[in-house]
């Protein structure tokens, strides 16, 4: 029996009938993209996931040393268990960072539009030090200089601190519950409804975060607790994320046995190039799109 209903009213794409095309792709099918340059892979091993996030990472770091040339990476605060991984391997090699720039692509901000401080233990800068950089030995770290985040004092900079140093070289990241990359969240596509062209050069903003962006933070990062995600963030927009020079996208989305990735992940790959599907614009640009096992099998409905 048949039961046809709308989606929720806060939910923004509300194409049906694409849900339910992207919902029944299956684990065999969800490699096979048309666009070539858009390579879909899965890795069971959650192991072997993290670890081939931190090589991808490293080797980028070190073939921009090997060519005497700058490294800028827009890099987000999670997946975290590769940023251990990867500065284990950048001591063992002894890989000064001096020509490293890092970019984090976003930072939670209050009801004002105040990024939050260093110390907050929420911060994306407080978690960044402490899985990542904190971990490389002193004497390899980057300048302190050319560590940055979006704060309030620079976001109306920040795009352009990106293009003086050559644009990135590469931009990491994963795809949200709504659909946001980064934090540029879906309901910011109701500002430019279908022009993808615009849409595409947004630069980096104070952004309002969508109901399910602050479910899904409260769940992974906040003891489940809503209360304590803040309202809004600092986020780079999709003129960054497309002007990189590559795209390495890492999906690993479970909560206790749901993999909650795995519907986005198939609608931002599968569904139409849209404003309300902001990993969408990923499909149309060479780059790399990983899957942990789990996100990549079927979909099914489990009630218990």
């Amino acid at each position: 029996m048949t039961f046809d209903y709308e989606l929720a009213k806060f939910i923004p794409y509300r194409d049906v009938e694409v849900c339910r095309r992207v919902r029944a792709i299956t684990r065999e099918e969800i490699t096979k993209h048309p666009n070539k340059a858009f390579k879909i892979r899965i890795i069971d091993d959650e192991d072997a996931f993290f670890r081939a996030m931190a090589a991808d990472l490293v080797e980028r770091i070190q073939l921009a040393r090997d060519e005497k040339r700058t490294f800028v990476g827009i890099l987000p605060v999670g997946p975290v268990p590769q940023y251990a991984l990867a500065a284990k391997t950048i001591n063992e090699r002894g890989l000064p960072l001096d020509h490293f720039h890092g970019f984090n692509m976003d930072e939670y901000a209050d009801q004002d539009g105040n990024t939050a401080p260093p110390d907050w233990e929420g911060s994306f800068q407080r978690a960044m030090m402490i899985n990542f950089y904190s971990k490389v030995d002193a004497k390899l770290r980057p300048p302190a200089g050319q560590i940055h985040f979006p704060t309030t004092e620079v976001i109306d900079d920040y795009g352009k601190m990106i293009d003086d140093l050559g644009g990135a070289d590469v931009v990491y990241g994963g795809v949200g519950w709504c659909g946001h990359i980064a934090f540029w969240e879906a309901h910011l596509g109701f500002e430019f409804g279908d022009d993808i062209e615009s849409y595409m050069h947004a630069g980096p903003r104070l952004v309002e975060l969508h109901p399910m962006t602050i479910m899904q933070n409260a769940l992974q990062s906040f003891g489940g607790d809503w209360s304590w995600v803040p309202p809004r963030a600092n986020t780079i927009g999709p003129a960054q994320i497309m002007g990189a020079k590559d795209r390495s996208f890492w999906m690993d989305g479970c909560i206790g046995s749901v993999a909650w990735q795995g519907f986005i992940a198939r609608l931002a790959a599968y569904g139409p190039v849209n404003t309300l599907v902001p990993g969408s614009i990923l499909q149309t640009a060479p780059g790399t799109y990983t899957l942990l096992g789990p996100v990549a099998d079927d979909i099914e409905i489990h009630i218990t």
